[in-house]
């Protein structure tokens, strides 16, 4: 199972997830109707009460399944983004990773790419896992091509496969699985090395090129 680890990275670091250290932060970076598309295949949210909002993170914090880390930004020191390793199986040793939530401050940089990868790698090489899942709703789009970007491989859509915020939701499934990780690893720290980016902050070449 997940332990209560702090995992560092260069350009951004997870911690366990603590309602009182993260929630004014995270509060900040989603708060408002210009956030709301967030939310849109989230189990929860969007959040208008501060007070409800807290309640949520507080839930999260104690959970052990889904068990939440918050993404911490390293050159500010402050919590951007949550997600969470889920529906964990240490019997058939296979784990999901979900109920992501990256606010404007997180999405498409470094730290983004680098958050999967340090909860991917700790998945396999720490909790010893054989199969590493990311799940979505069929509609949603873009997840399911940060899906594909990040090295998963499609296996299929799940029709009818359970009611969303009383909407049906058909669930793409993907995967990745131990004998994969290798080269899905060294294209993470090749495409993660400063060296890949120019001056100005572009990348040299994609994460796909690398695998």
């Amino acid at each position: 199972m997940p332990e209560r680890i702090t995992i560092p990275g260069r350009y951004i670091t997870l911690v366990p997830l603590n309602a009182a250290a993260h929630s004014d932060a995270l509060w900040d970076a989603t708060k408002g109707k210009e956030n709301d598309d967030l939310w849109l295949y989230l189990f929860d949210g969007p959040y208008t009460d501060r007070a409800v909002f807290d309640a949520a993170l507080n839930s999260k914090e104690v959970s052990p399944d889904p068990f939440f880390f918050a993404i911490i930004d390293n050159s500010t020191g402050k919590a951007t983004g949550i997600a969470s390793l889920m529906r964990i199986d240490p019997k058939h040793r296979v784990i999901e990773v979900g109920s992501i939530l990256y606010s404007p401050l997180l999405q498409r940089t470094r730290g983004a790419t680098e958050a999967m990868y340090l909860l991917m790698r700790y998945a396999f090489e720490t909790l010893n896992n054989r199969r590493y899942e990311w799940k979505c709703n069929a509609l949603n789009e873009p997840s399911r091509r940060a899906a594909e970007r990040l090295g998963f491989t499609f296996e299929g859509i799940f029709r009818q496969h359970m009611i969303a915020k009383g909407l049906n939701r058909d669930t793409a499934w993907y995967s990745i699985i131990d004998s994969e990780w290798p080269i899905t690893k060294q294209a993470f720290e090749n495409w993660l090395n400063p060296e890949n980016f120019s001056k100005e902050g572009g990348q040299k070449k994609s994460l796909s090129a690398f695998r």
